[in-house]
């Protein structure tokens, strides 16, 4: 009887901690292409690798014209990673309306097309929510529906970006270079690019203004061959589109706001040069007048002698 007494004991914790345990198998090897990975030690790097997370967000005024709204899509369409969303009022508190927008997108870059008097294009390039921002005034604008050029590339494939050496040779054109290589350029693992180059996106300075060009580069090779390294001397460039001049007329320091940076002293609003448009033409009308006065004052101070058989007839 006290042998069960002393079966149904409870064991102490030294004792349990000491139970044997079980033999766990071994980890098995990562599986390759190559082959089964055994005895490789993976390098810890120090530093985090870098990783491209650029978004931005396109989106337009309200009241905007076809042609522009064209326009932006056509920008759209080569930018795969940004994102669209509606119309967004033309006011001064658009800053604050378009800063939320940026963050409930989670984006970190704007691009605004903002047309005023269904005439003029204004375009924001915005980094938010610290800055810097620009604002261009758009000009010579040409859709790719418009164009109809032969140019044709993948859609979502990564453009290579080329500038002229005019962008290193002032403090601000090296701010702009920069802001638009963080917009304009696709993020290499990005899901909806492609892993490819098959475009160039051209930013050159012609007389203080930024020239947009977009071009398809061309290989002449088989579809069942691939190119060549020689082949690559025939390449060539097809334009695609679209086509437009950007005039930058401010930068500032925060997003859509903030100090000034530069201003451009060449700049002059479209608004001025209606007005002076309007005068030229008010000045031929008043020419005219003076004209007319001039006339009426010679012949009052001229006067005609009185002809002798003016009323021969009469009788």
């Amino acid at each position: 009887m006290s042998e069960l007494v002393g079966m149904g004991k409870k064991r102490k914790h030294e004792e349990a901690s000491e139970a044997p345990k079980k033999e766990i198998a071994p980890a098995r090897p990562q599986r390759t292409l190559v082959g089964w990975k055994e005895g490789e030690v993976e390098k810890q790097r120090d530093s985090p690798v870098f990783r491209n997370k650029e978004k931005v967000l396109v989106t337009c005024s309200r009241r905007i014209t076809y042609r522009y709204r064209h326009l932006m899509l056509n920008v759209v369409s080569f930018l795969p990673h940004c994102k669209k969303d509606s119309k967004v009022e033309s006011k001064e508190s658009k800053g604050a309306t378009l800063n939320e927008l940026v963050e409930l997108r989670n984006c970190s870059s704007c691009l605004f097309f903002e047309c005023r008097k269904q005439k003029d294009l204004y375009l924001w390039m915005a980094k938010s929510p610290g800055g810097p921002s620009v604002k261009f005034l758009v000009n010579a604008v040409h859709t790719m529906e418009e164009l109809k050029l032969t140019g044709n590339h993948l859609k979502g494939s990564r453009p290579i970006l080329t500038f002229s050496t005019n962008f290193d040779k002032e403090p601000h054109w090296k701010l702009l270079k920069e802001i638009i290589m963080q917009i304009f350029g696709t993020p290499k693992d990005h899901r909806k690019a492609k892993p490819f180059h098959d475009h160039v996106l051209v930013f050159s300075i012609v007389d203080d203004h930024i020239w947009f060009r977009n071009y398809q580069i061309s290989v002449p090779h088989n579809e069942t061959d691939k190119v060549d390294r020689g082949g690559l001397d025939k390449m060539t460039l097809v334009e695609v589109g679209p086509r437009f001049c950007l005039n930058p007329i401010k930068i500032f320091g925060g997003s859509f706001g903030g100090p000034t940076l530069y201003e451009n002293p060449f700049y002059v609003s479209p608004n001025q040069i209606r007005a002076l448009e309007k005068r030229k033409k008010a000045g031929k009308y008043a020419k005219k007048v003076k004209a007319k006065t001039r006339r009426k004052m010679h012949e009052m101070s001229n006067p005609l002698e009185p002809d002798e058989f003016a009323d021969m007839w009469k009788e």
